[in-house]
């Protein structure tokens, strides 16, 4: 609102700035700090999602920007608000997603309660952030908005940070202070040289592979990439994050590295000479590990490579993606001299092994079952939001993604807790389309509170516990290492009679056959439904550690 001498009072200045970036959601727990803020929102085309924990509302809005490309936005008050964006911070700076954490503070210009909950949150956020900044004046609050969102969609997209003190949050500005609009930014092309060395590196290879990862989970890289696959008949394989970018059922895909080094689908990448990389870097586990004199690596991405001692490619196209392997598909015809025969044995012995138990009826339910009935269940466009545990390898390994950005799961920060706050995401997103958190018993429990969140906003969503009563997957690392079992276990709460104290459907599967009805079901009612299936780990030992252990590749 004006005043008399045309200035406007800062809060609405940022609310006015943030409606003109498109920002449609604020997730957050708000303060006392962030009273004018929330008032100035009061009035505004912004709809606040009031989230019961500031980590699951960072969680929230990273979503969002991982799902669109635009800036999720946060918020939280001072001190001990601020210090739970911490994880979220860190969520989307590793699995670069574009986020907007606004914090409160106490007044900068006189002090009324000496240091009570302060810490610097500035600094602590600087590590975390690409843009961290407190605003001292009011007539800066449109040009460091501008700049929070520029950098935070900026390749390589991640987190930025503002805090708004109580103080500044009041005062009015110059009656002059305008508004920035957005800048109109084409993403660089990769230079002719190359993109010429590239072809020559494929065309001399004999058995090259392409490795999609994160930074390819975008619509127009799927396009562009299925168009240079099916051209080129070079068989592919992806990282967890790299999942659905080219539909998993295609003739030739390879499989998922689901673990770094050992299973069946890496016979296939050490027998490769060339690995033609779209889209992955370091940051995100690595599938594979290169050597002094080992096969080559094309990077394909919108930014450099970080160089690492296992990662250390030889050639680097850097631009968009989408126009750079556009523009190789254009180039390159099949060539006569690639092998795949060998790509070929390894996808049918990898096809074996994720059919396997897929029809098991034992209870509590395995592995195998339990990510097969899932699948069957969701439609293509379906999207599952998995927490982190034991299961998401089951699920990057067996599961077959149809669609990009329909399996959303973090292998950068792996953080748990993360799973029910980004489903909730999508679900807000997208209420026409079917959406599943998957999560552990101990993932889930850490922000659990969040199914008080989705039944206040009358979204339509599958919470799968998958219960093993104890943190399994470093149970299952526990007794890799040849360790006693001990110290991991736990008690909990009945799932059911939970879900239904906030107002949501409970259901326990009892029979593995069960559980694919009762996924249906749940749907089909709509609402918010919690799943409780118990699950049975002793598949860890026989597949994953004992049998790959066995593993001879194919010759």
């Amino acid at each position: 609102m004006k005043t008399e001498h045309g200035g406007e009072k800062a809060s609405d200045l940022f609310v006015k700035a943030l409606e003109n970036e498109g920002v449609k959601y604020i997730f957050g727990v708000p303060g006392e700090e962030n009273l004018d803020l929330l008032e100035s929102l009061r009035g505004s085309s912004i709809k606040l999602v009031l989230t019961r924990h500031e980590q699951a509302a960072a969680f929230m809005a990273a979503t969002y920007g991982r799902l669109t490309g635009k800036t999720g936005v946060c918020l939280s008050t001072l001190g001990p608000g601020a210090t739970n964006l911490v994880t979220g911070a860190a969520y989307a700076k590793l699995g670069a997603m574009p986020l907007l954490m606004v914090t409160g503070q106490k007044p900068v210009k006189k002090s009324k309660q000496g240091l009570f909950q302060i810490v610097d949150v500035v600094d602590m956020m600087r590590p975390l952030t690409k843009f961290t900044h407190q605003i001292i004046n009011v007539n800066t609050i449109p040009s460091k908005i501008r700049e929070a969102f520029r950098l935070a969609e900026e390749e390589r997209p991640g987190p930025a940070h503002l805090e708004l003190p109580e103080d500044i949050a009041e005062e009015i500005s110059d009656s002059d202070v305008m508004l920035f609009e957005s800048s109109h930014s084409r993403r660089p092309d990769a230079n002719d040289l190359s993109i010429q060395q590239a072809l020559e590196m494929i065309q001399n290879a004999r058995h090259p592979l392409v490795l999609i990862g994160a930074g390819a989970n975008r619509k127009r890289v799927s396009e562009a990439l299925l168009g240079f696959i099916e051209k080129t008949g070079i068989p592919f394989f992806n990282t967890q994050m790299g999942k659905g970018v080219v539909d998993e059922r295609h003739p030739l895909f390879m499989g998922t590295a689901a673990l770094s080094d050992g299973d069946y689908l890496h016979c296939a990448i050490d027998f490769a000479d060339l690995i033609i990389n779209v889209g992955h870097d370091v940051i995100e586990k690595p599938p594979f590990f290169m050597e002094p004199g080992g096969k080559k690596v094309i990077h394909i991405n919108f930014n450099s490579a970080n160089v690492d001692r296992v990662y250390f490619p030889q050639l680097e196209v850097v631009g968009d993606i989408a126009n750079s392997v556009s523009r190789l598909t254009q180039l390159l015809e099949p060539v006569n001299t690639h092998d795949f025969e060998y790509f070929q044995r390894v996808k049918e012995e990898v096809e074996k092994q994720l059919c396997e138990g897929s029809e098991d009826n034992r209870f509590p339910i395995i592995p195998q079952r339990l990510v097969a009935d899932v699948r069957k269940v969701m439609p293509d466009d379906g999207v599952i939001a998995l927490d982190n545990g034991m299961y998401k390898i089951w699920f990057a390994r067996n599961y077959k993604a149809h669609m990009n950005n329909t399996v959303l799961l973090d292998n950068a920060l792996a953080t748990m807790g993360a799973g029910l706050p980004s489903a909730i995401a999508a679900a807000m997103l997208h209420p026409e389309l079917q959406v599943m958190a998957i999560c552990g018993d101990g993932g889930f429990m850490m922000n659990s509170q969040e199914m008080e969140t989705a039944v206040r906003l009358g979204l339509n969503l599958v919470v799968l516990i998958v219960n093993d009563s104890a943190y399994g997957m470093i149970r299952w690392k526990q007794e890799q290492g040849g360790f006693h079992d001990w110290g991991l276990s736990y008690g909990n709460p009945d799932f059911v009679k939970y879900a239904q104290a906030y107002g949501a459907s409970g259901h326990r599967v009892q029979r593995a056959e069960d559980l694919s009805p009762t996924i249906r079901q749940a749907f089909a009612e709509g609402g918010v439904h919690l799943i409780d299936v118990p699950v049975d780990y002793s598949e860890n030992r026989r597949v994953l550690t004992e049998e790959l252990a066995r593993r001879v590749c194919l010759v």
